[in-house]
């Protein structure tokens, strides 16, 4: 298992093969993964809401709604890199505070300046933020009025309820208001998200197959969209 950071990211592209050649091109990174693709707009709008998106490869001229309307509809959206056949877009997409503006066809070449931008703009942010995070090793969560100070060694896995999750500890569980991918920004790299309802402690991992986690007596199903991360972190 490794410690190192890993970003997650989404494409929406209605060409399936703009979609195929930035994921070939992400193939290259170790340390980016591609949750999903998807070719309408509005198909991405539950997973962005429920799913704690590092990087979004966004295409602007699209049927139904523009990337560029997409965005500003975004009430808390990832960073973002415009993907896009025309060039006479790129003002809008810059003034939307995008990291890059790539026209097709993408050389890797191309590909891979945007990339060095988006992972610069994380490491300047983790340097402002390391001061306040070194050799934490807790985290403080609100239940019943109460607060807890629960040490990340402790914790087994955490579990979605609606607007609510479930905290499982080695011999305790609490429940807080609080989103799934809320409290996993919160979390250090040996978490990991499995499905949509369920992020572990790898650390705790005593079985896995191509289908399931098992941690303790639990077993929990890998989801689809989310297999190929799983096992490029677990590997």
């Amino acid at each position: 298992m490794t410690n190192k950071v890993i970003y997650k990211c989404l494409i929406i592209d209605d060409e399936p093969i703009a979609i195929k050649v930035i994921k070939e091109h992400l193939s290259r990174f170790e340390n980016i993964v591609c949750v999903q693709g998807f070719t309408k707009a509005i198909d991405a709008i539950d997973l962005l809401n429920k799913e704690s998106i590092d990087l979004l490869f966004l295409d602007i001229n699209m049927p139904g709604i523009s990337g560029i309307e997409f965005l500003k509809s975004l009430t808390n959206p990832p960073k973002v890199i415009f993907t896009t056949a025309y060039r006479n877009f790129a003002v809008d997409a810059f003034e939307l505070d995008a990291i890059d503006y790539l026209v097709k066809p993408i050389s890797f070449e191309r590909f891979l300046k945007s990339i060095n931008k988006f992972l610069s703009t994380y490491q300047l942010k983790s340097k402002t933020k390391e001061p306040d995070n070194i050799d934490k090793d807790y985290i403080i969560l609100k239940s019943e009025k109460k607060n807890y100070k629960i040490k990340f060694e402790e914790l087994l896995y955490i579990e979605s309820l609606d607007n609510y999750i479930k905290v499982h500890m080695n011999d305790s569980s609490i429940i807080c208001y609080e989103s799934l991918s809320g409290i996993e920004k919160e979390l250090p790299s040996n978490f990991m998200r499995i499905h949509r309802s369920y992020v572990i402690n790898m650390d705790k991992i005593n079985v896995f197959t191509s289908s399931y986690i098992e941690i303790g007596d639990r077993r929990f199903t890998i989801g689809r969209n989310y297999k190929e991360e799983v096992f490029k972190r677990i590997n």
